[in-house]
C-alpha cells in the first residue's frame, strides 16, 4: 500500500474497520444481510481506488473515483441503517461513519479536481 497517498491509504484502513465491523455484526449481532452489504460497499472503496492507481487514461481514472464515491456513499446508508436498527451501538456508529464521511469528502475532492482537469 502506497503510504504516501492519503486516499489508499485511508481507504485500506477503512476496509479493515469494515471487515472487522461484519465480523463483529455475525458473531456477536447474528446479523447476516445488511453486514454483507456493508461488506460488500466498504471493500469496494479501496478497491476501486487500488484499480485507479494504474488506470489506463485520466477519463478511466475519473470514472473509478465516481464509482468509489458512491460505495462511500452506500456504505454510509448502510451503516446508518445498521444504527437505526440496532445492530451498531451509537459510540461504533459515530467512529466507522467518521471515517466514511472523511472518505466521501476525499472522493469528492479528487473527483472535482479531476473533472475541472480534464476539462482545461
Amino acid at each position: 500500500m502506497d503510504k504516501d497517498n492519503v486516499i489508499h491509504t485511508k481507504s485500506y484502513a477503512f476496509a479493515i474497520r469494515i471487515v472487522n465491523a461484519y465480523k463483529f455484526l455475525v458473531n456477536s449481532q447474528h446479523e447476516y444481510v445488511l453486514s454483507k452489504q456493508v461488506l460488500r460497499s466498504g471493500t469496494a472503496i479501496g478497491v476501486l481506488v487500488a484499480e485507479a492507481h494504474h488506470a489506463q487514461s485520466g477519463p478511466d481514472f475519473l470514472n473509478k473515483m465516481n464509482v468509489a464515491l458512491k460505495e462511500a456513499n452506500e456504505t454510509s446508508y448502510w451503516l446508518s441503517l445498521l444504527k437505526d436498527t440496532g445492530y451498531l451501538e451509537q459510540k461504533n456508529y459515530e467512529s466507522i461513519s467518521k471515517d466514511c464521511d472523511e472518505l466521501v469528502a476525499l472522493l469528492v475532492s479528487i473527483v472535482k479536481s479531476m473533472k475541472s482537469s480534464l476539462l482545461k
